[in-house]
């Protein structure tokens, strides 16, 4: 019996930190769920069903993905992942840009899959993962650069863009080896593949 409990107790144990992470620390699983749903919509869209409103959907949905990919390909040349505050590029506009594409990028699978009930889904998506991921990498970000932050989050909002740069006349160095280095190109080439399949079938 021994025995028994000293095999089933990792695994409890892990159960139990899944659980308390995806009541506490939701963020740690918000790629995972974003890029699944985006490849649940590529598998299960038939816009090709739809005829001529199909055609408008994937072309829509490929404009509002494109938008969403040059943005996180833009930020994603600018980040430096807490070794410095971002606050120019993207980062001038809107503290979290990153997410702004994805809520483009999803948006235009939504549209382009066809499917009505994407949409819900990407609500509730939204709602249960970014309010606590952006809560925590502000946290994360207050804790590393202080009052430069404090500065930076008081005139730029998290996910609604400033009319104006943060930093007039600064425009930083964007870098596509940084960008790389972040794995965006690889993404974008990915999501691009899903849209194409979207599209087969269309006349």
């Amino acid at each position: 019996m021994s025995m028994f409990r000293r095999i089933k107790a990792p695994s409890s144990l892990g159960l139990q930190k899944l659980a308390h992470d995806l009541v506490h620390r939701r963020y740690r699983f918000r790629q995972f769920v974003g890029i699944g749903f985006l490849f649940v919509l590529t598998f299960l869209g038939r816009p090709a069903e739809l005829g001529a409103s199909g055609r408008t959907l994937v072309l829509a949905g490929a404009g509002f993905s494109a938008l969403g990919m040059l943005v996180r390909l833009w930020a994603s040349g600018h980040v430096k992942k807490d070794k410095a505050l971002a606050t120019t590029g993207p980062y001038g506009y809107v503290r979290h840009p990153l997410y702004v594409g994805n809520h483009l990028i999803t948006l235009g699978f939504c549209l382009a899959s066809g499917l009505w009930w994407s949409f819900l889904a990407w609500g509730v998506i939204a709602l249960v993962f970014y309010p606590g991921t952006i809560a925590h990498e502000d946290e994360v970000l207050h804790r590393l650069f202080g009052k430069i932050w404090e500065g930076w989050r008081a005139r730029t909002r998290a996910l609604i863009p400033r009319l104006t740069p943060y930093s007039p006349g600064e425009h930083g160095d964007w870098s596509l080896a940084q960008s790389w280095h972040n794995g965006e190109p690889v993404i974008i080439a990915i999501l691009v593949g899903c849209l194409g399949y979207l599209s087969i079938g269309l006349r």
